[in-house]
């Protein structure tokens, strides 16, 4: 009983990202409401029984090949995280900015709220399917066993793929001079999930979609646009 417990405490932990949006841990632009509903635009995630999770399959042994590169093995698993501070590591490093939430304010809620509202956006459609992960599937492991206890929650969308895409469309935007640069790390950032074996290729493509989609919402609302703006003038000013 106890630990069934735990278990419901743990998932509802992790859902608890971007499905409060009035919750002062979580900052965020957008309520509930806002965010693109998933289970409405997304494709089921596929049959065990078809092709496309066939495709999945390859793509799981090929995740798991790529442990072997220990340079990629470890950008996978330090990408584990979604807090700010990591995040504000690695973007310092595309940018050739440095961020930090002293250092740059504006710029890290703009992150903050960013990653809380794309979480969201996958939230809908992860209750809904409740897709076992890979690990949990095919009892193989992953990259980072200490944590394996806190995922046994949905699998489809990958919130870190929509969290990382989101945030290189964003700040393509702002910096436009690292727009490529950008985009690989928020490509790369999804495919570190699929290496550490936490999701199937097909996760991380509907999380990218959804990572999408809710920028496009994002734009729509004028305080997302109003701390876009502020971190530009911020951004500009460091050399």
């Amino acid at each position: 009983m106890r630990r069934k417990l735990l278990t419901l405490t743990v998932l509802t932990a992790t859902l608890a990202v971007g499905t409060h949006a009035q919750d002062n841990r979580w900052p965020s632009f957008l309520d509930r409401s806002q965010r693109p509903d998933g289970v409405l635009y997304l494709p089921a995630p596929p049959d065990t029984l078809g092709t496309t999770f066939a495709s999945d399959l390859v793509w799981h042994q090929w995740g798991r090949q790529q442990r072997a590169d220990s340079l990629r093995a470890a950008q996978a698993r330090d990408e584990a995280s979604l807090s700010l501070g990591p995040l504000c590591r690695w973007l310092s490093g595309v940018l050739g900015k440095q961020l930090s939430e002293a250092a740059t304010p504006a710029t890290a809620h703009l992150i903050s709220c960013v990653v809380t509202d794309a979480c969201g956006a996958t939230s809908r459609a992860k209750r809904h399917y409740q897709r076992k992960r890979p690990f949990l599937l095919f009892g193989d492991g992953t990259l980072i066993p200490a944590d394996e206890p806190s995922h046994h929650t949905p699998s489809y969308p990958s919130s870190h793929a929509a969290s990382g895409w989101a945030l290189a469309l964003v700040l393509a935007e702002l910096c436009p001079d690292r727009q490529e640069a950008l985009l690989k790390w928020g490509y790369d950032y999804g495919e570190s999930r699929i290496i550490a074996g936490f999701h199937y290729r097909t996760d991380v493509e509907a999380g990218r979609l959804a990572g999408s989609a809710v920028v496009a919402r994002l734009h729509a609302d004028a305080g997302f646009r109003q701390q876009l703006e502020k971190s530009k003038h911020e951004l500009d000013d460091i050399h």
